[in-house]
């Protein structure tokens, strides 16, 4: 399928016309190469893409230069790394190298893939990625090339890109470039070819995406130069070429002048010894052990030799006392937590459990600790996320609301809806978790319409507790008030029993609609049907409840 190249084709990284030559390493000119700067002239590009847009780096003024005296180059010349380097224009999979990167995505389709890569590889890839079993993102898996002039391709998923998320979407395509890296060294190979892995679709900048490439190739290079023999970046556009020709120079500086221009060009984060994003906030901060002028204890007379155990239990309790009790509760040997829980259990399961024999469900488990809760939390959010729970939503049984008459947000629950026999309660635990996890960093207040509940089976207290247990301690702190619409008897002993246990949680009971607009707008509240019904037969209907979304008035005789 492919024909080699005659050696007469001038150097330079253009493809042929014909699309499926194979051009061998010799025929790309090195970046550390003088003939590359003039291989790579602007007049050789697109005329559509100008000067004036992409600056030259290196084109800079005079005081540029000098603006980096007394600072060190971050990216210092280094011309065995130079030569390691190529720029070719073109498709990756035209080169003879022993590897080149399709950028797919999770599911390894073809027709996700880099444009012609299968088509040019034949069918055999496809086959072969079909039995890989996917690859997720930022990671990568490596195949045999096929029909291609290479001898392996690896295949690497790209991340998606938005502002909000910036710094994981950098860290994550700065990893697609290491895997890559990592998988040729691991499978013996030397050279390899890598297209730009992004694509339009995933909302991926040009630019940025370009300095994430060039650096994290520069800082892998470092570490591993004596492995690998050849890195050739592949542009197919030219607006890529571009970027490529503007940012090489600040990486991979070929002379002084270069690597004092790229000081005051490099941008402030250029990443970690990985090339990675550096989150200041996400650092793990050791401080040292405080010095104290501890009085020298008195020889203790001879005693016989003592185990290795002996003496490491003398010292781990010497810095217990430097040591933060809260921070040592964190990493108790989990043994020992788990015997403690079943002590707990076991002793709450020994007494009498006053509030199982009333009815409200069995509250004899024992208190979870902070940490405990956390990281319960975060399971069920993990896992919530990774669900469809689309048939519990279109239960109608908690949902947003709007804000209370000081602004706090306010989630409903209509108590009805609770359909207790046809309600899978371990996904309904998932749903509230989601819903209220967005709420619950600040303060909100929730809305409870009780109307005709009480016609339907409800949770016990137990089960309640547990999902206050689910939520948190956060959602507790948050909550500012529990507005219950025409509540019961029984439903107000329920409550009384669950203020026991959940300490600073504000119950408003209020018997008339009217009332609940006092604390929440009308306009601010979806409302069923029936709780106007049912707030007329039960009121005996004083006053009058106008539904701005229909227009109709309620008037009690």
């Amino acid at each position: 399928m492919y024909r080699p190249v005659a050696t007469a084709t001038p150097r330079g990284g253009l493809p042929s016309d014909s699309g499926d030559s194979v051009v061998t390493l010799d025929q790309v000119p090195r970046w550390s190469d003088a003939e590359h700067r003039l291989s790579l002239d602007y007049e050789s590009e697109d005329p559509s893409f100008s000067n004036s847009y992409f600056a030259d780096p290196l084109a800079s003024s005079s005081g540029a230069e000098s603006s980096g005296n007394g600072m060190v180059s971050r990216f210092p010349v280094d011309h065995e790394i130079n030569s390691k380097i190529y720029l070719w224009r073109g498709n990756p999979w035209n080169l003879e190298v022993d590897t080149v990167v399709n950028s797919t995505n999770e599911n390894l389709d073809e027709a996700h893939s880099s444009p012609g890569l299968h088509a040019a590889a034949g069918p055999g890839l496809a086959e072969e990625c079909a039995t890989l079993g996917g690859c997720r993102t930022g990671m990568a898996k490596v195949t045999n090339a096929y029909d291609l002039p290479a001898r392996r391709v690896i295949h690497t998923v790209g991340p998606k890109y938005a502002v909000k998320y910036h710094t994981a979407a950098e860290n994550a395509l700065s990893h697609c470039y290491r895997s890559c890296l990592e998988l040729l060294i691991e499978n013996g190979l030397k050279s390899i070819a890598m297209g730009c892995i992004y694509t339009e679709a995933k909302n991926y900048p040009r630019e940025p995406a370009a300095h994430v490439a060039i650096r994290t190739v520069r800082r892998f290079l470092e570490k591993q130069k004596d492995k690998i023999s050849a890195v050739v970046f592949c542009t197919t556009t030219a607006s890529d070429t571009e970027i490529y020709k503007r940012l090489l120079p600040l990486y991979f500086p070929r002379d002084k002048h270069e690597e004092e221009v790229a000081i005051s060009k490099l941008p402030a984060d250029v990443g970690d010894e990985n090339g990675e994003t550096i989150i200041d906030e996400r650092k793990i901060r050791i401080k040292p052990l405080p010095k104290k002028n501890i009085p020298k204890p008195p020889k203790a007379p001879v005693e016989p030799p003592v185990s290795d155990v002996g003496l490491i239990r003398r010292n781990s309790s010497y810095l217990d006392s430097y040591l933060d009790p809260a921070f040592m509760s964190l990493i108790k040997d989990p043994d020992q937590r788990r015997k403690e829980q079943w002590e707990k259990t076991a002793q709450a399961q020994s007494g009498w459990n006053c509030a199982k024999m009333l009815g409200f469900g069995d509250l004899g488990g024992p208190p979870l600790s902070a940490a405990e809760e956390y990281s319960l939390h975060s399971r069920y959010l993990a896992k919530a996320n990774s669900l469809n729970l689309s048939e519990i939503a279109e239960m109608k049984i908690v949902y947003r609301g709007g804000v209370d008459s000081e602004g706090r947000p306010v989630m409903v629950v209509v108590g009805a809806h609770f359909l207790l026999r046809c309600l899978d309660l371990e996904r309904f635990v998932l749903y509230v978790v989601k819903e209220f996890e967005p709420l619950i960093q600040k303060p909100y207040s929730i809305v409870y319409f009780h109307s005709a509940a009480s016609l339907q089976l409800q949770p016990d207290l137990g089960w309640m507790r547990r999902l206050q247990q689910v939520l948190g301690r956060k959602h507790q702190r948050n909550l500012h008030a529990i507005y219950v619409l025409h509540p019961t008897f029984h439903l107000k002993a329920t409550i009384f029993t669950l203020q026991l246990l959940v300490d600073n949680v504000k119950v408003v009971y209020v018997d008339r609609l009217l009332q609940l607009f006092r604390y929440v707008p009308r306009e601010q509240l979806t409302i069923p049907d029936f709780v106007f019904q049912h707030d007329l037969e039960v009121n005996g209907g004083k006053g009058l409840i106008v539904d701005p979304r229909t227009k109709y008035v309620y008037q009690r005789p």
